[in-house]
């Protein structure tokens, strides 16, 4: 059970994280609320430039404090006459910076409400998106990937979506509209001192090129580190039994400690850059405020002329402002709000540097539920359907009630259809299959079953058993050869179609959350209580479930952990009994179940096979003597076939395994 931890290939390098996995995202919000994300993106852009007025405001307010003072100072105005002449205007700019801010309060209170209900249904129909394309999966992508590793696509890269939709983006949004209008209230105010800040701006560009460039190609490489964690973890708690068994906690805490190693490393890689990132960038902000207050008090002491677009256009900005606006030269209320300016300009640059983590991260996230929604769906070219039919004149035709009869609707080219008659006659012929290219598991495979026959597979472990009723089902598609169901090639069929007219119980039995009676009900959903209950009886399961604390009722969790493993084979065995189907495939169907058991199911399972075409693997020999047809595979090929009596005679491999076995019993 030893795991090594391997790398993921260019997780040192960057692995780079796709370019248009936030475009799709934006492109998803938009076409799921194409109402309420542009009045959202529109609420908070208000915000935005309402959270960037105070600057103006606060120089008006300066200019008419600076002007007040000065005429008290100068004897013009008396000192107790300076409120009455200069405070009107003041409280006018007050109050309408206060109506703003009641303005910036609503919309929020609103934007917050809408942004909620984006982010939670887009999370919902992303989630029903990523489910409803998983069902379509083939098998063999479950048999490729960590049940763990699925798991995490629902929980952290989920979440990772949430924080980027609900909380990143609309932050980014905010704090790049308030960098924008800040800065073109900078250069409203002075040219001079906004090339200062631009010598900042351009410092922190090259410091984020180089410091925060590192941080998102490790991201993804977390997510995809946490992923593999938990689906260790989803292994070992599963394997909880074995793992005591063998003593083999040691071991297990070892192989955690690597992958969780590995999980940190990853972590600290991005999250170094990231985190230092912020520091830097508020310092050189901190840095850049000292600076801006030194030149200013220089350019005020010095009587340097101002160069500003507000001078150009003071005329206009009188008209629309106030009678009292001078931007042509640098002044105390001038210096005094553009500081004001700078601090909030840089804060809300560090928010963006911040905030573009938190994107790249959430965008690790989606691009990986994305991987998933885009993974190809199982192929199924099939056009055959399976109907409700009766028949009428000798004539097989489709109904709408069920008859207990059912019939392949096959469609031709020339517009006719013709039905055929649902027998359970399934012929394979000259069957290659190959799991792997190159590698080849069944070799020249021919097997006739005729309908009501018991054919029997036996053979050693990796023989090919489980495969063959593998593409009878088709999970997987042949490589070459022929698979015909009642004279239908089955890749014509519509897969749903052909898995419902076939019964299945596995060796490994899988019960869902719910009451017996529903997982019973599993195999045919509109079955009633009797037919449920007649079903279990039919499978020997009735007598210990009737004497459960609820009896059908019972309610099952943890995969029937409150049933023993005979118990829930019996209840999958009346599960495939309850469906009714024509053919019926047995993987060790009795394999959990003790030899007093077996003889109760064993004649419920002969009255469950009679009439219907059955395909058995089983490796107690003595569960397969009255089969029609005994095959013995080996390596993938065909060695023996026959009765078992014939197959005595001919003292083959059969025979070899039967007396072996019979001598260990």
């Amino acid at each position: 059970m030893s795991m090594r931890q391997k790398t993921p290939k260019g997780a040192g390098r960057g692995m780079p994280i796709q370019k248009g996995v936030l475009g799709r995202t934006i492109k998803l919000l938009f076409k799921s609320y194409p109402k309420m994300v542009p009045i959202a993106l529109v609420l908070t852009i208000v915000n935005a430039i309402i959270s960037s007025l105070p600057a103006i405001f606060m120089f008006l307010v300066n200019s008419y404090v600076e002007e007040a003072v000065n005429a008290i100072v100068a004897g013009v105005v008396p000192i107790d006459s300076g409120w009455a002449v200069y405070g009107g205007e003041v409280t006018k700019y007050m109050l309408i910076l206060i109506s703003l801010y009641v303005v910036s309060l609503i919309s929020g209170a609103i934007n917050k409400q809408l942004l909620a209900i984006i982010t939670q249904g887009f999370l919902k129909k992303t989630r029903e998106q990523m489910f409803n394309g998983m069902q379509n999966l083939p098998i063999k992508y479950f048999d490729t990937h960590n049940n763990g590793d699925i798991m995490s696509y629902y929980t952290n890269d989920i979440d990772a979506l949430r924080q980027m939709v609900g909380e990143s983006i609309p932050q980014l949004i905010t704090s790049v509209i308030m960098v924008i209008t800040l800065f073109l209230i900078m250069i409203v105010f002075s040219v001079w001192l906004t090339l200062v800040v631009f010598f900042g701006i351009a410092l922190i560009l090259i410091v984020t090129k180089i410091v925060g460039g590192g941080a998102g190609k490790y991201f993804l490489a977390q997510q995809r580190a946490t992923g593999k964690m938990e689906g260790f973890v989803e292994e070992m708690m599963n394997g909880q039994k074995v793992v005591k068994v063998f003593c083999h906690e040691e071991e297990a805490k070892a192989d955690f400690d690597k992958v969780n190693d590995y999980l940190c490393d990853q972590s600290n890689r991005a999250h170094r850059y990231a985190n230092m990132l912020m520091p830097i960038l508020g310092n050189i902000g901190h840095v850049m405020y000292v600076v801006v207050a030194i030149l200013g008090g220089v350019f005020i002491l010095n009587g340097i002329s101002n160069v500003s677009v507000g001078a150009l256009f003071s005329d206009g900005l009188a008209n629309i402002i106030s009678d009292e606006i001078d931007l042509s030269i640098i002044g105390i209320p001038l210096v005094v709000s553009f500081l004001q300016t700078t601090r909030q300009f840089f804060n809300n640059i560090n928010q963006v540097s911040n905030q573009v983590n938190s994107v790249v991260m959430g965008i690790a996230g989606a691009k990986r539920v994305f991987d998933l929604i885009d993974e190809k769906s199982e192929v199924d070219n099939g056009y055959v359907t399976l109907v409700n039919a009766k028949e009428v004149d000798g004539q097989i035709v489709e109904c709408e009630e069920f008859t207990k009869m059912w019939a392949w609707k096959h469609p031709h080219g020339d517009g006719t259809t013709t039905y055929t008659k649902l027998c359970g006659d399934v012929v394979l012929s000259e069957v290659d299959f190959e799991y792997e290219e190159g590698k080849p598991v069944l070799h020249d495979v021919s097997i006739f079953a005729k309908p009501g026959q018991k054919v029997a597979f036996v053979g050693a472990t990796g023989a090919g058993k489980t495969t063959i009723t593998n593409l009878i089902n088709r999970f997987y598609d042949i490589a070459d050869g022929k698979i015909r169901y009642d004279g239908i090639n089955i890749n014509k069929i519509k897969k749903a179609d052909l898995r419902r007219s076939l019964g299945i119980v596995l060796q490994e039995t899988n019960l869902f959350t719910g009451t017996v009676m529903d997982n019973i009900r599993y195999g045919k959903l509109n079955a009633t209580d009797d037919e449920c209950i007649a079903a279990a009886k039919l499978a020997g399961a009735d007598d210990f479930i009737t004497r459960l604390p609820d009896g059908y009722n019972t309610l099952l969790t943890g995969n029937g952990a409150n049933l023993s493993q005979g118990q829930r084979q019996l209840v999958a065995i009346a599960r495939a009994a309850v469906a009714d189907p024509p053919v019926m495939i047995l993987d060790e169907a009795t394999s959990s179940i003790d030899t007093r058991t077996e003889a109760i199911v064993s004649r419920g399972m002969d009255a469950l096979m009679q009439g219907r075409t059955v395909f058995v693997i089983a490796h107690r020999l003595s569960t397969v003597r009255n089969s029609d047809v005994i095959i013995v595979l080996d390596h993938g090929r065909i060695i023996e076939r026959g009765s078992h009596e014939k197959l005595i005679e001919e003292r083959g491999q059969y025979y070899q395994l039967y007396t072996g076995a019979f001598e260990l019993e």
